[in-house]
């Protein structure tokens, strides 16, 4: 097949195919306008693979069907489905329960992502794979998300992905695949569109006729080849007929609407059956058909006029065949055809495509359909198909003649439509559930998810109230979700900052008694509440009874949410053994029950508490991980983790980023959180470097978050700028405020920074014993990161003091922790006092990690500890050749040829 005018559009599949071919995985997004040849590009790479050898499976996504959960998917794997024994347990039951083959627990929706990307791995690694998405712009949210996860988790798999958009105005058609590789297909040009026409008219055109189409189809390859066709003779001849100046798309799909018009009355009916069926399944076609009296001579005129070929499959010439034939049909007869097709369906093997079409045969109002589509909601969800619920419930509620219940499932909508990500949606639904009439309870629900739906949009102040407004609602009708509420208010006021919490804190303390016996999102509640409004003393003994709590919580499953702020808690205790159990314990929850969308937060805190440790290696490949595993589910990026290892780290380019982040704070709304953390970081970097003035400002505005965390960790560095920056009131106040938080948290981490505080702020001699009580405090446990700067400023005493002799002795101790900690700024000011002592630093030791990239050390400090490759690629969501591929890069870099050797260099 020779595409005319499209030799760059060629030559990109061909790479995307020879490279798949070569173990270098790919994936491709064609953008374009309808009509433009995307569709003609897949015909060209399905053709091409057949060459080279690949295998080939498709999907295509129609308007239709665009709300049944994983539908596009399943079309995809169906004929893969005889392999999954492949995959290891976890990825086959979720694949089954997605598809609707077992009952089980709803699975993440990333999980089975990883499950698909390691079956489409297994037949790759049989014969190379090409799997083609055509129309993607229809596909369900869920198949959606999970392809568009699969394409940017393929690398070494001999697999290729090729999918096509159309362009469109709503941007939420393009988002799941943002940021893949594109290719732009664009109008023809001029010469080419010539002789494209010239091909498709064999007699010779009028000129003026010729320039006109030329004209009206600017560069549309479609366009040229169906505007002659449906134009009649005269109109070429004369150029009379010829169409009006409307939008290309537009102008085609009128085109097919005309030639289909034209076609006899039973085949126009069985072109709508078939436009109404998106499976492709010529044997549920004729059931249908067969139900209308439709005799199968009746597709003839169909396939003669080049709009349909049905075989053991159904196909449309063009996908504007579809929706042409569906636009220009009457609603009695969708109405026909959908029933139908609703008869055709088997209640117990397809019992939700049976309730969509039937639903969608009702004139009016009718119970019955609506409550088969409110059960379709409910295996919707199961299959973690959330968007696919919401659209059977806003379907059911419109069927509803009930007005109450009407409300009720538009409620329900809503609340899935919350959950799946889509708040302007919600609020729509929650108009209708508005209406009514609800109950006293439906209500505060209704008020909850519009607080929670607005949160999502515009993180506005307002939210604040209406949350409140929806926790006492819900107070005496449901004293749990009342209470869960107050917590939510809580986060969001974090986050948005404006000394809000104050307030939320406030009205929590009048939240009602927990139910039974409190749980840890109740002593969540009342230890955040108490700390925010009698002050941090009154607090801590409660937040330490929820922290315990959420530690020994004993269930073994990622089912409760509060996880993820209890691990950012831990910190406000200066408690390392809580802030290490819970962050690894959430990570750990996360990887098993493969909940991806849960794992880049924890991916996070447990990144942050790893630079505290010292392990800021360790610390930047799980950050670098959680970003990655954002991006590849669509995720809202979580920086935080990468702004501190900027500041820690003192680098160039972490000083770029952290001057970035706070740079955009001035023309967007960044999270409260996201802003505090980068002037922490960057209070960190000025203080490493010395530029104490800065450091002091940067401290300053950290310390003034909402974020407990982050205001405990900023108070070390206020006193360290302070105190050199010539401000000694500002470092005296910061060091009682750290003592006072230091004696109610009672533990070594906040006692050593205390007095390592008191002592920066200590005239002559007595400084000494503050600065060994430090070390011998800052010593017993893990937080290394303290420990070494420790040494430095008390080093820097000793220097200033004159005692050259132990000053080297902290200096270089503290010289070999934050070298070896990554600490590069802070190590340079250890090398400089040595130097000011007389005495030279020592040179880093090189280290074979030097020469691997983040993601290598952690895949190969995994395979280190004995982990197989399997183990490896569902620990990092990648497929086994993937990991393969990157572990013979490791091996060439480290100069080594086996797992054992790798193991023996103690990475």
């Amino acid at each position: 097949m020779d595409l005319v005018g499209r030799r760059a559009e060629s030559e990109a599949v061909e790479r995307l195919l020879t490279d798949a071919l070569a173990g270098r995985s790919g994936a491709l997004v064609v953008f374009g306008e309808a009509g433009i040849g995307k569709t003609a590009l897949l015909a060209l790479a399905h053709e091409r693979a057949a060459e080279l050898g690949l295998r080939v499976e498709s999907a295509t996504g129609v308007e239709s069907e665009s709300q049944f959960a994983l539908g596009a998917l399943h079309q995809l794997c169906r004929p893969l489905l005889g392999d999954l024994d492949a995959l290891p347990e976890p990825q086959q039951i979720a694949l089954r329960v997605a598809f609707g083959q077992q009952a089980g627990a709803v699975p993440d929706r990333f999980l089975i992502g990883l499950a698909v990307l390691n079956l489409l791995s297994e037949l790759a690694e049989k014969q190379p794979l090409l799997c083609i998405v055509d129309d993607a712009q229809w596909l369900d949210e869920a198949s959606a998300q999970v392809l568009a996860f699969v394409a940017r988790r393929v690398h070494a798999e001999r697999l290729a992905l090729l999918v096509s958009l159309r362009d469109s105005t709503d941007d939420g058609d393009l988002r799941s695949f943002a940021g893949l590789p594109e290719l732009r297909v664009h109008g023809l040009a001029e010469s080419d569109a010539r002789a494209l026409l010239a091909a498709a008219v064999p007699t010779l055109l009028d000129d003026g006729v010729g320039d006109r189409i030329i004209a009206e189809a600017r560069g549309n390859p479609l366009a040229l080849l169906e505007l002659p066709r449906s134009a009649p003779p005269m109109g070429l001849a004369s150029g009379f007929g010829l169409p009006e100046d409307v939008s290309v798309p537009r102008r085609i799909e009128e085109r097919f609407r005309q030639r289909s018009r034209d076609l006899p009355a039973e085949t126009q009916l069985l072109l709508l059956l078939a436009a109404a069926e998106s499976g492709g399944d010529a044997a549920t076609l004729w059931r249908a058909a067969a139900t209308l009296g439709i005799h199968p001579d009746a597709a003839s005129p169909a396939e003669a006029a080049g709009l349909l070929e049905i075989g053991t499959s159904v196909r449309f010439r063009h996908p504007l065949v579809r929706s042409a034939v569906y636009q220009a049909s009457t609603e009695p007869d969708r109405r026909r055809v959908h029933g139908a097709l609703a008869v055709a369906f088997d209640p117990v093997s397809d019992p939700d495509q049976r309730a969509w079409h039937r639903a969608r045969a009702v004139r009016g109002t009718d119970e019955d359909a609506a409550a088969e589509l409110e059960r379709g909601a409910d295996r919707a969800r199961a299959r973690s198909g959330l968007a696919a619920a919401a659209a059977f419930l806003q379907q059911a509620s419109e069927l509803t003649p009930d007005p109450a219940r009407r409300a009720g499932r538009a409620l329900a909508a809503a609340q899935a439509k919350e959950s799946a990500g889509a708040p302007g949606t919600a609020l729509e639904l929650l108009e209708v559930a508005e209406v009514g009439p609800l109950d006293e309870s439906q209500r505060a629900r209704l008020q909850l998810l519009r607080a929670r739906a607005v949160f999502q949009l515009r993180r506005g102040s307002e939210v604040l109230g209406m949350l409140l407004g929806a926790a006492e609602a819900l107070a005496p009708l449901d004293p749990a979700l009342s209470r869960q509420t107050y917590l939510y208010a809580l986060e969001a006021a974090s986050a948005t900052g404006g000394g809000g919490v104050h307030d939320v804190a406030r009205a929590a303390l009048g939240a009602p008694a927990p139910p039974g016996p409190p749980t840890p999102a109740d002593l969540l509640l009342d230890g955040l509440a108490t700390t925010y409004t009698q002050g941090y003393e009154a607090g801590v003994p409660a937040l330490r009874r929820a922290l315990e709590a959420c530690r020994d919580d004993g269930r073994d499953s990622y089912s409760d949410r509060w996880l993820w702020l209890a691990s950012r808690l831990g910190a406000i205790l200066f408690e390392d053994d809580l802030v290490d159990t819970l962050a690894e314990r959430h990570v750990r929850l996360a990887r098993r029950t493969g909940a991806l969308s849960d794992l880049p937060a924890a991916l996070l805190v447990r990144s942050q508490t790893l630079v505290l440790t010292g392990e800021l290696a360790r610390a930047a490949e799980l950050a670098a991980e959680g970003t990655a595993i954002a991006r590849a589910i669509g995720a809202v990026p979580l920086p935080q983790a990468e702004l501190m290892l900027a500041g820690w780290r003192g680098d160039d380019a972490g000083a770029a980023l952290i001057d970035a982040t706070l740079a955009r704070t001035a023309i967007e709304h960044l999270d409260a959180t996201v802003v505090s953390m980068a002037h922490y970081a960057l209070a960190v970097l000025h203080n490493a470097r010395g530029d104490y003035g800065p450091a002091l400002t940067a401290a300053a505005r950290a310390h003034q978050t909402d974020e407990l965390t982050y205001s405990n960790v900023a108070l070390p560095e206020i006193v360290e700028a302070a105190s050199r920056a010539g401000d000694p009131a500002r470092a005296q106040a910061a060091v009682e405020e750290l003592e006072m938080r230091a004696r109610a948290s009672g533990g070594s981490w906040g006692l050593g920074l205390a007095a390592r505080s008191r002592a920066l702020v200590t005239a002559g001699s007595g400084a000494e014993e503050h600065y060994r009580e430090a070390l011998d405090r800052l010593g017993r446990h893990r937080m290394v990161s303290f420990c070494a700067r420790t040494h430095l400023v008390f080093g820097e005493w000793l220097r200033r003091e004159g005692r050259r002799q132990e000053a080297r002795e902290q200096l270089r101790t503290a010289h070999r922790l934050l070298t070896d900690m990554g600490a590069d700024a802070f190590a340079e000011r250890a090398a400089r006092e040595l130097r000011a002592t007389g005495e030279h630093a020592r040179r880093r030791t090189a280290q074979p990690t030097d020469a691997l990239t983040t993601h290598e050390v952690q895949i190969a400090r995994l395979v280190a500890t004995g982990a197989t490759t399997r183990e490896v690629a569902e620990q990092l969501f990648l497929s086994p050749r993937t990991i393969e591929a990157h572990l013979r890069n490791i091996f060439r870099k480290l100069g080594v040829a086996s797992r054992r050797q790798l193991k023996e260099l103690e990475l």
